[in-house]
């Protein structure tokens, strides 16, 4: 229900609007902050062995989201495919996408796997290795690739709950995984209660089993009958594998994709900059890409409510209130993005001092944490703004705006603050705020124009 603003004709959220935007947003925000609190926790504990380990884990962060480049935009659309066809109560619809997507990710996860095992060497080398990270950062890759399918396995079934609008199964799943995961590394890095001290290994292996879990929870969630999404469903309706809900994913996932290889390369090509800076300097920075990512949670939460709302009021083809319900995802990311800053400026030296005890590497963090203060204000923003445009399939843009910010944007404005204005490591970070600031521009004005209301998935 909305009321009319009276001065401009536009509509302003009643409190029940704003209550199911919560409602929808607060697993969808924990789940996403608790996968990065986990992240940088699992850092923490891997700081334990020295900054040399910090380096090696985060040397594996590219090129495993490269590998799950494809995944990642298969769940993009499959989230946005079923909150349209629930607006509009085709269940068969959102089924027949969810039994395609299952199939597409288990073939193409057994080609992926198997092919970044096999290569885990010089993948490694070229993501800026050096002699005291490589044959750890490489061991990590193999059993983190390893395990992948069950991670892409549960990740799809999620998409689809959240798509349908029940945000809190994939919070519940990825919640568990994580303290599983935590637990995992304390008793296997180190060595408790009997278990052997694996190092690098046991955090990696640690991962996988936590995804083991999260893989069997998502699974039991479309076991249920009741499920908009259901596997009692899809065999009582006799609903199979489709070719035509298959080109339905593809045609929204491709540019996702595209978005997601360019962007990774974009990301890899800055990585490689940071390593190149040393062990230490490169430790610094993949502790800021953590805090990034934290900060980055908060926006994806929201974003996957703006994907909910807005595919399913434009499948009920009630484009007004999918502003709406953008608007009001803007407004709460605002808030988080505003405590966030000063929690950072505040607490930038102290959370550092988690990490490391060399002062040296402090004192960088501490110049990372004061660019980071200006990035979340952006990043949160342009983030939600990117949701409400896929949730609406308006992805053509989306990646468009994406890959020229990231491959170009933070690449040229990275190097160039970097090495040829002389700022180092720091230069790397001023880049990001320039990647950061031009996404925000394109994204709020692409969401401001309403052409992302017209487009028919």
């Amino acid at each position: 229900m909305t009321v009319m603003d009276g001065e401009n004709g536009t509509k302003e959220p009643s409190k029940s609007i704003v209550r199911e935007t919560f409602q929808m947003a607060w697993p969808a925000v924990l789940e996403s902050f608790f996968v990065a609190l986990a992240g940088m926790i699992d850092s923490l504990m891997v700081s334990s062995m020295g900054a040399y380990a910090v380096a090696a884990v985060g040397l594996t962060t590219q090129p495993k989201f490269i590998g799950l480049a494809m995944f990642v935009a298969t769940n993009v659309a499959v989230s946005a495919i079923v909150a349209r066809r629930k607006g509009q109560n085709d269940r068969d619809g959102a089924n027949r996408t969810l039994a395609a997507a299952l199939v597409f990710v288990v073939l193409g996860g057994v080609v992926v796997s198997f092919l970044c095992v096999a290569l885990a060497d010089p993948i490694i080398r070229l993501c800026g290795s050096n002699e005291d990270t490589h044959a750890s950062a490489a061991a990590y890759f193999r059993i983190i690739m390893g395990g992948m399918m069950f991670n892409i396995v549960s990740l799809v079934i999620n998409a689809a709950q959240r798509g349908a609008g029940r945000t809190k199964i994939a919070m519940k799943t990825n919640v568990t995984a994580n303290v599983l995961n935590m637990i995992g590394n304390y008793l296997l890095i180190g060595g408790k209660f009997g278990f052997p001290a694996l190092g690098i290994y046991g955090a990696a292996l640690a991962t996988v089993f936590g995804t083991v879990v999260a893989c069997g929870m998502s699974i039991a969630s479309i076991l249920q009958k009741d499920s908009f999404v259901s596997i009692p469903y899809m065999i009582a309706g006799k609903i199979r594998f489709r070719m035509s809900a298959l080109k339905g994913i593809f045609q929204i996932g491709s540019n996702i994709f595209l978005e997601q290889i360019l962007l990774r390369v974009g990301f890899m090509a800055v990585a490689v900059m940071a390593a190149k800076m040393g062990t230490d300097a490169f430790a610094a920075h993949q502790v800021g890409m953590n805090v990034m990512s934290l900060s980055f949670s908060f926006g994806d939460g929201m974003q996957v409510a703006a994907v909910a709302l807005i595919g399913r009021s434009l499948g009920e083809e009630k484009p007004e209130l999918a502003k709406v319900y953008g608007g009001i995802c803007q407004k709460m990311g605002l808030v988080i993005s505003m405590v966030l800053a000063v929690c950072y400026l505040l607490g930038g030296e102290f959370l550092f001092s988690l990490y490391f005890k060399e002062a040296h590497i402090i004192a960088i963090g501490v110049e990372i944490m004061r660019v980071i203060v200006v990035i979340v204000l952006l990043q949160i923003s342009q983030v939600i703004y990117m949701g409400c445009l896929r949730g609406a399939g308006d992805v053509l843009f989306t990646t468009i705006a994406s890959t020229f910010s990231v491959t170009f944007v933070r690449t040229l404005c990275s190097y160039g603050l970097c090495y040829t204005a002389g700022l180092g490591l720091i230069g790397i970070w001023f880049g990001v705020v320039c990647d950061q600031l031009c996404r925000f521009m394109l994204t709020r004005w692409r969401f401001k124009s309403g052409a992302w209301t017209k487009v028919r998935i």
